[in-house]
């Protein structure tokens, strides 16, 4: 395996990018911290090229990763990844990247009918490369790296652009390349949503919707608390406090110390460090106006006309037939979501499919006309 190149400083990035500029494909894969620290930080960019050359940056070290931007939405550059849609979106949230030109490792294999989608499952069967001990619940923030972490950073990007060569030969011998750079293109193009905090989240802990009015106001203020504490310390909610040990709090509304004794996961440490902090919070809690029952008010689903319903049970029993033809799970070939656009709206024409969002032309130059008769044959709302 190759020895990376570190990449720590403004002048290092730079040099980089001019190296990497002008490239016909480079691989790319990052790595963040949301099993350790609150919120989630992105610790390293992975980089390598054809000739097995990888580098790793580090966006703790740096204060941007700017220079990378032009290379990001470089067309005549193509970014090689592996289950792309994280990546992207630490990217597009974190600096405001875009994308041009992206080939996702996964996507690839899933329109080859593969079932086996991990990175190592790929690579032991296209390139016979054994997997490596993985490391994805290390800590990514701690520096220096082990020895371990290093090795398994470099393996994520050292053989994609081969993998990918591999997989788009299997796509273009039976006429499904296109279909991969369609999806790529949507992918590349697709929005970022904005990770807010879930305000409404301790509604659905677990055992929550079993609490009554005054114990989920309860929960709310611990819920609250917890995600202050949070933030405060850098580590994920979970590791503060279970949310089996919020609802247990929420469901025994403790007012003191000796209280707090025997609430499942309520450790003397925690007791120690967070007692009097849950104990306001419950005082808070029972202080704050009713949080509404989860259930009362709650709207109720819309009522799914008979005729829909049929229509989405035809393309659904449709489906298993394709599937079997195609060799693709029936969730690529038709996802759920497509089939209640289909059956709310049945489109009259192959051009109309391409008003459904999220409806490829792939889909509609290859299975259109097969959807248009499993539509047509079923029955049509007045």
């Amino acid at each position: 395996m190759p020895a990376p190149v570190w990449i720590r400083t403004p002048d290092e990035l730079a040099a980089l990018a001019r190296q990497l500029a002008g490239l016909d494909a480079i691989a790319l894969d990052t790595e963040a911290d949301s099993l350790h620290h609150y919120p989630e930080r992105l610790c390293l960019v992975q980089v390598a090229d054809a000739h097995a050359r990888v580098w790793l940056v580090d966006p703790l070290a740096l204060p941007d990763l700017e220079a990378l931007r032009p290379l990001c939405a470089d067309p005549a550059t193509l970014k090689v990844l592996h289950s792309a849609e994280n990546d992207l979106g630490h990217l597009k949230r974190r600096f405001g990247f875009t994308f041009a030109r992206i080939s996702d490792t996964m996507l690839a294999a899933r329109f080859l009918g593969v079932r086996e989608l991990g990175l190592d499952a790929l690579l032991a069967r296209y390139l016979g490369v054994k997997p490596i001990p993985s490391q994805q619940k290390a800590d990514w923030a701690r520096r220096p790296l082990t020895p371990a972490q290093e090795a398994y950073a470099v393996e994520d990007v050292l053989h994609l652009i081969a993998l990918n060569e591999r997989l788009v030969a299997e796509l273009r011998a039976v006429g499904r390349d296109a279909w991969l750079l369609e999806e790529c293109e949507a992918l590349a193009a697709q929005p970022v949503v904005e990770r807010g905090v879930d305000e409404n989240g301790y509604r659905r802990l677990r055992g929550a919707s079993r609490l009554d009015p005054r114990r989920l106001a309860a929960l709310r203020a611990l819920y609250e608390q917890r995600e202050a504490w949070a933030r405060a310390e850098r580590r994920p909610p979970f590791k503060v406090l279970s949310p089996d040990t919020l609802v247990a709090l929420a469901s025994v509304l403790p007012c003191t110390r000796t209280g707090l004794a025997g609430v499942p996961g309520l450790t003397p440490r925690l007791v120690e460090r967070y007692g009097e902090g849950i104990l306001g919070a419950v005082a808070r809690g029972l202080a704050a106006p009713l949080v509404a029952d989860p259930h009362a008010g709650r709207r109720q689903r819309p009522v799914v006309p008979v005729v829909v319903q049929q229509r989405a049970e035809a393309l659904r029993r449709w489906r298993v037939g394709a599937a079997e033809r195609t060799g693709l799970d029936p969730g690529v070939l038709l996802p759920q979501r497509l089939i209640d656009a289909l059956a709310a709206a049945p489109p009259a024409a192959l051009e109309a499919l391409q008003g459904v969002p999220g409806f490829r032309r792939w889909r509609t130059d290859t299975l259109g006309p097969e959807i248009l008769a499993v539509l047509g044959a079923g029955p049509r709302l007045a």
